[in-house]
């Protein structure tokens, strides 16, 4: 595209709080992305996940660019995609950051183990993908991470916590 197309086109965008709040509407499930850095355990609370591929076993992670989560990752080239029960709702909100916790603080909290790669596994999930770091795309503010899934985890039951309109809760 040209240059005058494309000041046109990024003028005609959405405002940045409309399209949040348009975003706030979409309900999608809650994990905690886990790794085990080159300073130990770090994670976040995700909400941006999905399958890419059955075989190889392959999930995309959205991570926003200035995490420290994304740097312990890139660093280790490993991750364990926790999705959490509505159980876990506490955890969602520590490795979201509303507690203030950060690194391995965000820790004590919960039953963490491991799988094949050694990021955190936790013992109450629904699902744990543990994966290993093949690409990463940036786009915008946040970086695409696909990771192949190299074991699988998981041992919680009950209904899976869902993040809507800046709110964790149960389905």
């Amino acid at each position: 595209m040209n240059s005058m197309v494309d000041a046109g086109l990024r003028a005609a965008l959405p405002e940045a709080q409309a399209f949040r709040e348009a975003m706030a509407q979409v309900a999608s499930a809650a994990h905690i992305v886990t790794t085990l850095g080159p300073h130990g355990r770090a994670g976040l609370t995700a909400t941006a996940v999905t399958s890419v591929s059955v075989a190889p076993p392959t999930v995309l992670v959205c991570v926003e660019a200035a995490s420290r989560t994304l740097a312990a990752i890139e660093a280790s080239g490993i991750f364990c995609v926790n999705t959490l029960a509505e159980a876990d709702h506490e955890l969602a909100s520590v490795f979201s950051g509303r507690r203030g916790l950060t690194g391995e603080e965000r820790f004590a909290a919960g039953d963490w183990g491991e799988l094949a790669t050694g990021a955190p596994a936790l013992a109450s999930a629904l699902a744990s993908f543990d994966c290993r770091l093949a690409t990463v795309h940036r786009v915008a503010t946040h970086r695409i991470l696909i990771g192949q899934v190299v074991a699988l985890g998981g041992g919680g039951s009950g209904p899976a916590l869902v993040y809507r309109h800046r709110r964790f809760g149960g389905f």
